[in-house]
């Protein structure tokens, strides 16, 4: 139960639960002023079929009013699998674009002026090769790399634990991100080498809590890694950000948003020793949620989103992404991304809630909230590391049966009734009505097939191993793998064969049977 008097809030200090705005413990923002100064950034997740056609999905979303793009790939760029693998049947472009060279890189970017544009991509196993396309593409339209700037998602441990896109086991690929994370410090000072995500975990069937704790045991584990290489982190903490999920209870979601940055503030300073308050300073996108859009009644999908979307602003995130409502369904339509990005603009533009920081701040059950979700993450990262940390957590399933048990809680309660889902388990109407669906060529595959195969016909056969055999050699022995895997993609290996060329050092991950 949330606070309904000022003496439910005993011996609470606002003082040092809350400060100003920009301050430490960054509780009610990480600037003065927040979106009086500037607003979040627009973004709309967006990526299907092959390059040229997601390229004017991009177009169009930019006339429209995005401020940033975001990348899906599909499933095979994801694991590390060109268009061509037997593994790769039926899935290229289908729930993201298809990527498997430098030349699909540069014509999905194709007319987008990359100095100028924010670019976010979601990608994890892969993240260094399609970080390295991304900059190779920069580099070939005489684009400075440092004048770049985005996120890479880089967050191999959430996939272990909530949606299972990992190629190498969990130390090689943490060793990987460290790569990333070192590189971006040196090359792409505008960059954000890593997106930590709770998102994933969140629509796996974790509660609003365990979000916060186990995107945060991730992130423990990233920076001691990265620390453990040598790197400052008053320096690669800057660029740390955070993804997480905008659900659906409007008071809790703010409450969340609130509480992590306010523990992660005292995360930074008090175990890692971050001095200065950008390294202290919790940085995040929102996207609203997706495991909450229902296919029965999708429209009714526009409310939820709309709430959701507020609740992320009203909790003070950095970027936004809207779901279509018709994405229970199939991809957005095109519409149905216009309607999205509308409701981030008319949140911004015609609600007034920009205009105060922290709105929600002070009121009684916000700040119950807040200390609760607080209180019980701390509570949760305890217990692992009292397993023996994250990586000792993700390898014996310990995290992976929590959520695993959230999960299952929750479908329970909706299935009694108990919560409810309008247009499924209260207020149907009996019958599911279809919205014009989005649908992917059939014919993308064959094409992308003969495009890589094009690329394999006209490249440096001698420079093409060269490249791979580094890569190799610098998997195996200690050096960072960002430049040759740049190297690479520029002598026109595919994403695929770099891949498997780490495949060769680090081997597979083989989840364990009985998680």
């Amino acid at each position: 139960m949330t606070a309904r008097v000022p003496e439910d809030l005993a011996g609470w200090e606002p003082d040092a639960a809350l400060g100003y705005p920009g301050e430490f413990p960054f509780t009610r923002g990480i600037q003065p002023t927040m979106y009086r100064g500037r607003l979040w950034t627009m973004r709309q997740y967006a990526g299907f079929g092959g390059a040229a056609e997601s390229n004017a999905r991009y177009r169009y979303l930019l006339s429209q009013g995005v401020s940033g793009l975001s990348v899906a790939f599909d499933l095979p760029t994801q694991m590390g699998y060109d268009s061509d693998h037997r593994l790769a049947a039926g899935e290229v472009g289908r729930v993201g674009v298809a990527i498997d060279s430098l030349e699909d890189m540069a014509a999905l970017f194709d007319g987008i002026p990359l100095e100028r544009v924010s670019t976010s991509m979601t990608i994890n196993a892969t993240a260094a090769v399609l970080l390295a396309l991304y900059v190779a593409v920069a580099r070939r339209r005489g684009v400075a790399p440092r004048a770049l700037s985005g996120t890479v998602q880089n967050d191999i441990l959430k996939e272990y634990v909530a949606r299972g896109t990992y190629v190498y086991p969990p130390r090689h690929s943490l060793r990987i991100v460290t790569d990333i994370v070192a590189y971006c410090e040196r090359e792409l000072p505008s960059w954000n080498s890593i997106s930590i995500s709770g998102y994933h975990i969140r629509e796996a069937g974790a509660t609003a809590a365990q979000e916060v704790a186990f995107t945060f045991a991730n992130a423990v584990a990233y920076v001691q890694a990265a620390i453990a290489a040598g790197l400052d982190v008053d320096a690669f903490a800057r660029r740390i950000s955070f993804f997480f999920s905008a659900h659906n209870d409007l008071l809790e979601e703010i409450a969340k948003f609130r509480a992590a940055r306010r523990l992660w503030a005292r995360i930074m300073r008090d175990r890692f020793g971050a001095a200065t308050p950008r390294a202290q300073q919790l940085r995040f996108h929102a996207q609203t949620a997706g495991s909450t859009l229902t296919a029965q009644q999708p429209d009714n999908n526009i409310v939820r989103v709309a709430l959701q979307a507020l609740a992320a602003v009203l909790g003070g995130a950095q970027s936004l992404h809207c779901n279509g409502r018709d994405e229970a369904l199939a991809l957005p339509t095109e519409e149905s991304a216009r309607i999205a990005l509308r409701t981030q603009q008319i949140i911004a533009e015609e609600t007034g809630v920009a205009n105060t920081v922290d709105p929600t701040g002070g009121a009684w059950a916000v700040e119950d909230l807040t200390n609760g979700i607080e209180r019980e993450a701390a509570a949760l990262m305890e217990r692992i590391e009292e397993s023996g940390g994250t990586l000792a957590a993700i390898e014996s399933g310990l995290v992976q049966r929590w959520i695993q048990e959230s999960a299952y809680r929750t479908q329970l309660a909706i299935d009694s009734g108990e919560a409810i889902v309008v247009g499924v388990n209260r207020y149907a109407d009996g019958g599911l009505v279809e919205p014009a669906l989005f649908g992917v060529d059939p014919e993308v595959e064959r094409r992308q097939i003969e495009r890589v195969q094009a690329v394999r016909a006209s490249r440096s056969r001698a420079a093409w191993a060269a490249s791979l055999d580094a890569i190799g050699r610098t998997a195996r022995g200690g050096g960072n793998l960002m430049p040759p895997i740049l190297q690479a993609v520029e002598a026109l290996a595919t994403v695929g064969e770099i891949a498997d060329a780490m495949r060769a050092a680090f081997g597979e991950y083989q989840e364990a049977a009985d998680l």
